[in-house]
């Protein structure tokens, strides 16, 4: 990057999923792929299935409510102002039964094009699993 960027409330590549909403504050396009910022509005109900990633780093800074992050030997709940750290090769899930709001910080990994890259897909894509499984591995997503 070499520009300062604001980004103001509410502003940011704007991403409406059924679970969840996604504001990108920090494109991997200005890092060079190494680093984003996504501000990420949990729906209520939302889950996000078991998966690792060979190369990425997730830092979650919990902003409201409550989110479960179960890995394979503890579950833990993260409260606003919590930070939890979650290197390469670590198998997880998260929760929010009651909706949050969470920082999400993606090192070596560009969550923001893949956000992107599922906003362009049908129904039908998201049925394909095939398809799935190799956008996933795209973006160093691994499901179980």
């Amino acid at each position: 990057m070499k520009e300062k960027e604001v980004i103001r409330n509410g502003e940011g590549d704007n991403y409406n999923y059924s679970q969840d909403h996604c504001f990108v504050k920090l494109s991997s396009h200005h890092t060079k792929g190494e680093l984003s910022f996504v501000e990420d509005t949990l729906k209520p109900g939302f889950y996000l299935g078991r998966h690792h990633h060979k190369i990425m780093t997730e830092v979650f800074y919990i902003l409201e409510g409550e989110v479960e992050l179960i890995f394979d030997d503890e579950t833990i709940i993260a409260k606003a102002g919590d930070t939890i750290t979650v290197p390469p090769d670590t198998w997880h899930a998260a929760k929010c039964e009651a909706g949050g709001k969470m920082l999400s910080i993606f090192k070596n990994g560009q969550f923001d094009l893949y956000l992107e890259k599922l906003s362009k897909l049908s129904d039908a894509d998201f049925e394909d699993a095939k398809k799935m499984k190799t956008i996933n591995a795209e973006f160093d997503i691994y499901e179980a």
